[in-house]
């Protein structure tokens, strides 16, 4: 009974993550488009949708921050989202400044600087809250070490088997004995990328921003993964860049410092990607099998209800596929991140 229940609940959070999409398009449902659909929600924006109610939507506005040739400008996004405009200011429904800020210098749309507070960075921000969280909860619990045969229980015992696992099996193998330098670094990331992963799945607010489905945030890490390698890195890695020992004609020829240095960007975008693109596909599959239901609403009630059982029934399996990627991938770019520190540290 009690497995029964969670399933049911389970499905209704799923179609309450989806939101409807006739309300959403303004058309009916001969054209209705699962590509625009599933990319706007994907997409990044200055405002939080939580959902659409007969055709009303409630979102929640976020603060927009941006420097145009007036000056800076700070307001609510909510007097741009919706066709307005403000000193000048509005989203672009078209072109190659499509649904960013813009504004008409001298005839032609320019972009200022924008600094928002879009819904990919409010979600950042809100698991990297998290993360501290969990970590202060674990510092604390630590402070009672001086007890008598004290052992962490509940969050603080999980957090701490995690840690001392990632520790282990991860960090202290892949990098070395200096292990310990970049270990802040990578829990950082690893904890980060898993409560952001784990988030993205919820479809209630404040939960369901796809931040590292984001391009930009996986750039993000993967730069702070390269400068780690590069900044920190020991004389026999730069040696092996600059002058391997390889056969003098090929020193003649610089071909293989070529090669490393190309190394040098290729890793960091094997990070970038790799995150990026497990991430995107599991939401648009997600979003791409609810999908299903809407467009067959038009062949029948035997047709609709059929795939509208065999739909729910995928959205759960990959649902439950996405918890496990939510930690694969966490653990995947912090064992690289750690293999490629690693290799710039060892002699």
């Amino acid at each position: 009974m009690m497995r029964r229940t969670v399933i049911m609940v389970f499905a209704a959070l799923l179609m309450l993550a989806a939101p409807q999409p006739m309300a959403a398009s303004g058309h009916d449902g001969d054209s209705f488009s699962p590509k625009e659909l599933v990319m706007e929600h994907l997409a990044d924006s200055y405002e939080w949708h939580i959902v659409t109610v007969k055709g009303h939507e409630l979102t929640v506005p976020l603060p927009v921050i941006v420097r145009s040739s007036t000056g800076w400008h700070i307001f609510s996004s909510n007097k741009i989202c919706h066709g307005g405009s403000y000193n000048g200011l509005y989203i672009a429904h078209e072109g190659k400044y499509k649904d960013k800020i813009v504004e008409d210098v001298g005839g032609q749309q320019r972009r200022p600087l924008d600094l928002s507070l879009t819904k990919t960075a409010c979600g950042a921000i809100f698991s990297m809250l998290v993360v501290m969280i969990l970590f202060l909860v674990a510092a604390r619990a630590y402070k009672k070490r001086d007890e008598v045969d004290y052992c962490p229980r509940g969050l603080a015992g999980l957090l701490e088997w995690l840690i001392d696992s990632i520790m282990g099996s991860v960090i202290k193998p892949c990098v070395g004995h200096n292990y310990r330098k970049f270990a802040p670094y990578l829990l950082t990331a690893f904890f980060f990328i898993f409560i952001t992963n784990l988030l993205g799945l919820i479809p209630i607010f404040p939960g369901g921003a796809n931040v590292t489905g984001n391009i930009s945030v996986t750039l993000f890490m993967a730069v702070m993964t390269m400068l780690a390698v590069n900044l920190f890195g020991s004389k026999h890695y730069y040696k092996e860049i600059f002058w391997p020992d390889v056969p003098l004609f090929l020193k003649a020829i610089p071909l293989m410092p070529v090669i490393e240095l190309v190394g040098i960007i290729t890793k960091p975008f094997a990070l970038m990607m790799r995150l990026f693109a497990n991430i995107f596909a599991g939401h648009s599959i997600i979003l791409s099998l609810c999908c299903m239901i809407f467009l067959t609403a038009h062949m029948g009630a035997a047709l609709n209800g059929s795939m509208t059982v065999v739909a729910l029934l995928f959205m759960i399996f990959m649902n439950c596929l996405e918890l496990l990627v939510a930690f694969l991938q966490a653990y995947v770019f912090t064992m690289l991140s750690a293999v490629f520190i690693g290799l710039a540290q060892e002699h």
